[in-house]
């Protein structure tokens, strides 16, 4: 008969949350830009998504963040115009991020 040192829960590892370089895709959007004011809006909505989505806990970056991200931003009942830009600078911040293993 096998004796356990420690009965109870068994340590597994914790599988790795492969995350996108996202400053990386941020440069290639703002890049992308030809206005200094367009740069400006998406830089700062950009900024304003990354340090929502390094709070949330363990968020893999999908469609589901994005919607997630949506109902944050409603909730802080920002005027439909702000959140559609906000939205616009993730989804092609989501675009030009490079997906974990590639």
């Amino acid at each position: 008969m096998r004796r356990n040192a420690k009965r109870g829960k068994s340590k597994r590892p914790r599988a790795k949350l492969g995350l996108p370089d996202l400053e990386h895709a941020k440069s290639a959007v703002l890049v992308s830009l030809r206005s200094p004011e367009s740069q400006r809006s998406y830089r700062r909505s950009i900024d304003d998504f990354v340090c929502w989505y390094c709070s949330e806990p363990r968020l893999s970056f999908n469609k589901t963040v994005v919607l997630r991200y949506r109902i944050h931003l409603e909730d802080k009942f920002l005027a439909p115009g702000t959140i559609n830009v906000r939205l616009a600078a993730v989804r092609r911040l989501a675009y030009e991020a490079p997906t974990p293993g590639s």
